[in-house]
């Protein structure tokens, strides 16, 4: 994931804006009294700003070391805290079982093969509390193809070859798998934001 790195070491803080779900995700996070949270592949740190805003205790858990960077300087910029580690998502995340009461992972988890995403959603079991909140983005189906120029790494995977995210494996979801994999969530929605992604908002409800 060396790609990552070298994205925000080139682009910098080119993230900024919360993905537009995130304010109605804080309001629920409020309601269900939720204190820890973890943003799983922060990146330069656009949502633990926006939620250490919040009054959130944050943690962010990003594979890049630049942007890691990037999210320590805005956060001390705005005079805020957050706990950041960097590693990989799809290895054993560095938090004790049961620990946060919500997880975001917002166009994140996808950048790699099944196998790995799957490790990486018992991780997010794991160290979720009973009944912890999680919110997901993933990119939607767009059939055979992710762009224009990819390679076919194995089913549902492509390799761009092109662009900005090109050498990022992609993992293209669909509802139905979406739903097969995060089987021990409690989901009751499943919707497509602006961008063209899945979204959902999931209860722990199996541990």
């Amino acid at each position: 994931m060396k790609q990552w790195d070298e994205i925000f070491k080139t682009s910098g803080k080119f993230f900024t804006n919360p993905q537009k779900d995130i304010p109605a995700v804080v309001k629920l996070f409020r309601k269900r009294d939720v204190k820890n949270i973890l943003d799983l592949g922060c990146g330069s740190g656009r949502h633990l700003v926006y939620l250490a805003k919040h009054g959130f205790n944050v943690y962010g858990f990003d594979i890049s070391e630049h942007g890691i960077r990037i999210a320590k300087d805005w956060l001390k910029e705005e005079k805020l805290n957050a706990n950041l580690k960097i590693g990989s998502i799809y290895k054993k995340f560095p938090y004790r079982d049961s620990f946060f009461d919500a997880v975001i992972c917002v166009q994140t988890i996808h950048h790699s093969r099944l196998k790995n995403i799957q490790k990486a959603i018992k991780e997010i079991e794991r160290v979720l509390k009973p009944n912890g909140l999680l919110f997901v983005t993933v990119p939607k189906s767009k059939g055979k193809t992710y762009s224009k120029k990819n390679k076919l790494i194995e089913p549902r995977t492509y390799l761009p070859l092109e662009g900005r995210e090109a050498g990022l494996l992609h993992y293209i979801y669909t509802k139905d798998l979406l739903k097969k994999d995060f089987k021990n969530f409690k989901i009751s929605k499943i919707w497509v934001d602006k961008g063209g992604h899945y979204c959902f908002i999931g209860e722990l409800t199996k541990f």
